[in-house]
């Protein structure tokens, strides 16, 4: 990993766990994130997480940092394999291929074009993964910060 990367990845662990709130209420923010993230298309998550997190009071930056979970990058893999996964499920073998669903722009109106099924299937895919990544979020994210502090403690205390 550039050690670019590796900075601001430190950077990073320090800002989310130092925030000043209780552990509970930075991996809540973080949760919010990640299962907006999962279940909102791209474009639309800052405009839900962050009030939700302000009407909350949980943590801001998790809200904001965790729908990153969808991005520029990785939308292009998640949104078609949460789309397939569900459409299989639900509409079996007449759904849409993975390669019809990969070729796909991703953008509302490609999407709309795909048909309700897709629309439906898109949807579903994104609760179902929400479902799945939110708890993990919460629990990772609650773990690192107590961890992080009882360090501090232990430091403190040494000095």
């Amino acid at each position: 990993m550039p050690a670019l990367v590796r900075k601001k990845l430190k950077e990073l662990h320090v800002r989310m766990v130092g925030e000043k709130l209780p552990p509970e209420d930075i991996a809540a923010g973080w949760a919010l994130g990640v299962g907006i993230g999962c279940a909102i298309p791209f474009g639309m998550q800052l405009i839900i997480s962050v009030p939700l997190a302000i009407m909350c009071r949980i943590s801001k930056l998790g809200a904001t940092l965790g729908t990153l979970i969808s991005n520029p990058v990785t939308v292009f893999v998640v949104y078609p394999a949460q789309t397939y996964v569900m459409g299989r499920i639900i509409f079996g073998e007449k759904f849409l291929s993975f390669e019809q669903l990969m070729d796909t722009e991703w953008c509302w109106e490609a999407v709309r074009r795909l048909g309700v099924e897709a629309m439906v299937s898109f949807f579903l895919g994104g609760m179902v993964l929400a479902a799945i990544l939110t708890p993990i979020a919460y629990f990772a994210v609650k773990r690192m910060v107590i961890r992080h502090r009882e360090r501090l403690a232990l430091r403190k205390e040494r000095r």
